[in-house]
């Protein structure tokens, strides 16, 4: 065995240490664009609501790869890399719009709605002068093409033909709980998005960490959204990369757990000029009224009372991660429940009041870490198990994440 193989051996404790070099290795970094994002995996691209008409586009990516999403003449739902097969330019510059055909901007060569190259600018020249030699054959690096699938309007895409179908990758209670949310037509809100000065597994991980929740987030504890005393609980599934929390806030009987404690995010005398952001409705019946679901690797669902969204993790470098936020409601909401759920976006996104700590969190780690490479992190909260739990006293599904991860990665 190498020194630099050594160096990035997993602790033999396995699922309850994270070695730090995980995080900072640019080595690493590059396998997981080939391993992870590139390879047997299924990555959320968008909702299919931003999609509505033929001719559709929107502009995605698989790991640091971009992508294309179209809806084609046909109506079906089409996805390829977004790079030209001449010299490598992006083919879509903007964001979304609607169009017959793709043309890049730099060269003019020309692409149908699923990727394929329909014409190149100029290729018999002029006048019989230049051009291209009837031998050359300018498809030969056109765009991948990805395997498209959809679950409740959530589409995700692969490269991989050995992907496993996508709710098998999911895993049955995965798709439940997906299907809770998304269980009938959605309207787009609005969406934004933020860089965070850390690696993508970092924002992943903090993600899947029910035990931070209502610690670090003051807002969460002070005004009882969230609390690790509420009735809730924690689901993991498919191969430990996938996972439900669940609160009910409703079942806490006021109880004086965090003051007594003294848990900083139960303290002071903090107090909101507008109490209606806590109105809410139970709309969904079932008394849940926050779930977090993440599947592995790039795709977060988020239920925050009636605050609904979908997060796409996007890394960026080995020390920079785009989060890209998507807010929604369903097609029937009426002005009333619109109003409710826009003033309830202030919960969440980069100065949300309770997701702006997560972007200065893993930051933190970042910085922590940054000569500690042959340390590692001490995940023990709820033993060393992974397994769906009661309890969100616990750190099943970040072992679980990990135990994904090493597996896509052979470490």
């Amino acid at each position: 065995m190498s020194t630099e193989q050594k160096d990035r051996a997993w602790p033999a404790e396995r699922l309850t240490r994270v070695p730090y070099w995980v995080y900072q290795d640019e080595d690493i970094y590059r396998e997981e664009q080939a391993k992870i994002f590139r390879g047997n995996t299924w990555n959320f691209l968008g909702l299919e609501a931003e999609l509505p008409n033929a001719g559709d586009f929107k502009t995605s990516f698989l790991g640091d790869m971009p992508v294309v999403v179209t809806r084609d003449e046909q109506g079906e739902l089409r996805a390829f890399e977004n790079r030209c097969a001449h010299r490598g330019a992006l083919l879509c510059i903007a964001p979304r719009g609607n169009v017959k055909r793709i043309n890049c901007v730099y060269h003019n060569w020309s692409y149908d709605l699923a990727g394929n190259l329909k014409s190149v600018a100029f290729r018999l020249g002029i006048n019989g002068k230049g051009g291209m030699p009837e031998s050359a054959c300018p498809q030969s690096q056109s765009p991948r093409k990805l395997r498209i699938a959809t679950i409740a309007g959530l589409m995700f895409g692969t490269l991989s033909g050995a992907t496993p179908p996508l709710e098998q990758y999911l895993g049955p209670q995965i798709v439940a709980r997906i299907r809770r949310v998304m269980h009938k037509p959605v309207k787009l809100l609005g969406g934004y998005s933020q860089m965070f000065p850390n690696n993508w597994k970092l924002y992943l991980d903090n993600v899947k960490d029910t035990y931070h929740a209502s610690l670090l987030h003051l807002f969460f504890a002070k005004f009882r959204l969230n609390r690790l005393s509420q009735q809730g609980g924690v689901i993991v599934d498919g191969d430990g990369g996938n996972h439900v929390s669940f609160t009910m806030m409703k079942t806490d009987q006021r109880d004086n757990v965090y003051e007594s404690a003294g848990m900083r995010s139960a303290q002071g005398g903090l107090r909101l000029e507008a109490p209606e952001l806590l109105d809410s409705v139970d709309e969904i019946g079932d008394g849940i009224t926050l779930q977090i679901l993440a599947v592995f690797p790039n795709f977060v669902l988020q239920q925050i009372m009636n605050s609904l969204a979908v997060r796409q993790v996007v890394p960026r470098d080995v020390s920079e991660t785009e989060l890209v936020w998507t807010c929604f409601g369903y097609q029937d909401d009426d002005e009333k429940m619109d109003a409710l759920r826009m003033r309830q976006s202030n919960f969440i996104g980069p100065a949300g009041f309770i997701s702006m700590e997560d972007g200065a969190a893993t930051g933190f780690v970042q910085r922590g870490v940054q000569g500690a490479s042959s340390n590692a992190s001490v995940i023990e909260m709820g033993g060393d198990r992974i397994a769906s739990d009661e309890s969100r006293v616990t750190e099943t599904s970040v072992r679980g994440l990990w135990q994904a991860y090493r597996g896509h990665m052979g470490l």
